[in-house]
């Protein structure tokens, strides 16, 4: 069993929330690191499952569609967590909340808003 899951941030997020998270012991990782911007919503949650990370993202609507083609086609994710734009303080500590509640395991496969 995993404990805390490894996050992984598209670029609509401030990056400030991944500083946020690691000052906090947490695993976080962003787009810009990972040389993925520009790069479409399903390739960036390709590259998050080939890490099995958690994706954090603002996209709503591409996610939760990408989320049901998942499940539909019996394809498995790390978890996807929905922020609305907030003030990026506010949102790493939702993050830290929901890490804190849940497993990695428990979070995989699940679509959660923050």
């Amino acid at each position: 069993m995993t404990l805390f899951a490894q996050i992984y941030i598209d670029e609509d997020v401030d990056v400030l929330v991944a500083t946020l998270l690691s000052a906090r012991g947490l695993d976080a990782t962003t787009a810009r690191e990972e040389g993925m911007l520009g790069e479409s919503d399903s390739k960036q949650l390709i590259f998050a499952v080939s890490f099995n990370r958690c994706l954090l993202t603002h996209n709503r609507l591409d996610f939760e569609k990408l989320h049901i083609n998942y499940l539909t086609n019996n394809q498995i994710h790390a978890g996807i967590l929905i922020a609305k734009r907030r003030n990026p303080y506010e949102i790493a500590e939702r993050v830290v909340i929901l890490l804190d509640t849940l497993t990695a395991d428990e979070i995989a496969n699940q679509l959660f808003y923050v």
